[in-house]
């Protein structure tokens, strides 16, 4: 395997991890921004897959090859709306964000097993025939040495995702809502009395983080697992949350811790096509990315600075 054909083989594969890690990630950084820590990103990202695998298979026939990118906007709006349970939770009634999180995550898989056992009378679904698969950008594609190593046979939903997150990292630094996202979650009494609704606006950061975190549960399953069942979405929400942390808080770090984990994830998948990698017992190389997970929380948890009142509920004074 020569020097580009190998490269492509990495890039390529790292993106289709990395895709919904991206789209769940920024979610975080949104929800974390305005004040509310979203532990459920796992949940989310469940409920995501289980939505857009169900309007793929009902609908494929119907829509074809865009089906799937349909099949992004329902697992958005189905995250969003699981979402909003936290937010009701966190901010009307004051729970604690890591309860209310941890139960989102619990409740999340049975209830899609349960749904799916409602309407197809088994277990889990078949599997979608409407997927990604790999898409090769015109024209881009033919640049020397670069063109087959990024774009060719690569994800579109990955691009799009970096698209995403250079527009959201403009959103969150260089606009006024940005600005009043940020102020409610490093300092919301102040941001109350400048006139900014703080409820307001952490709900619009939880829901961001539900509709994204729901287009990378869809990412998931149209693009990597093919179908739901209870394992489909396993771990996925909390590498999400590593690279949140991993990435400080920033759009673009949380992009980049991404695209680091999904490389990690991707070396289970191509690792015997890697030299070097051959004789490395599979096993290793499965749990290799919760082990970096676990790896990078240790190592960051402690020097990363989340915004200030992150995790803080907030009683509007009288």
């Amino acid at each position: 395997m020569d020097l580009i054909t190998t490269l492509a083989l990495i890039v390529s594969s790292s993106l289709v991890y990395s895709a919904p890690l991206i789209f769940t990630a920024l979610g975080g950084v949104y929800s974390e921004h305005s004040g509310i820590v979203n532990i459920g990103l796992e949940g989310i990202m469940t409920m995501g897959a289980f939505a857009a695998v169900i309007f793929n298979l009902t609908f494929a026939p119907v829509f074809g090859g865009v089906t799937p990118w349909l099949g992004l906007l329902i697992g958005g709006l189905a995250g969003l709306l699981f979402s909003l349970l936290h937010a009701v939770a966190t901010i009307n009634f004051r729970a604690d964000h890591v309860i209310s999180g941890t139960v989102l995550n619990l409740m999340a898989a049975p209830l899609g097993v349960f749904l799916i056992k409602a309407i197809y009378d088994k277990g889990q679904t078949n599997n979608i025939t409407a997927n990604f698969g790999y898409f090769s950008f015109p024209g881009l594609a033919n640049i020397p040495f670069f063109g087959p190593i990024f774009f060719k046979n690569t994800s579109a939903p990955a691009w799009l995702a970096i698209v995403v997150t250079i527009l959201l990292w403009f959103v969150l630094y260089k606009t006024r809502f940005g600005l009043r996202l940020r102020a409610c979650g490093e300092n919301p009494q102040a941001a109350d009395t400048m006139g900014i609704n703080v409820y307001g606006m952490r709900y619009a950061g939880v829901l961001i983080s539900g509709f994204l975190g729901g287009i990378g549960g869809a990412v998931f399953a149209q693009a990597i697992s093919g179908n739901f069942s209870v394992s489909t979405i396993v771990g996925q929400g909390f590498m999400a949350l590593a690279a949140v942390i991993f990435g400080k808080w920033n759009p673009l770090g949380a992009m980049g811790a991404s695209l680091f984990f999904g490389f990690a994830q991707s070396l289970s998948i191509i690792g015997n096509q890697l030299p070097g990698f051959q004789h490395i017992p599979s096993v290793y190389m499965q749990i290799a990315p919760y082990v970096i997970t676990i790896v990078v929380l240790v190592a960051f948890l402690g020097k990363s600075v989340a915004p200030a009142a992150d995790g803080v509920n907030y009683i509007k004074s009288k």
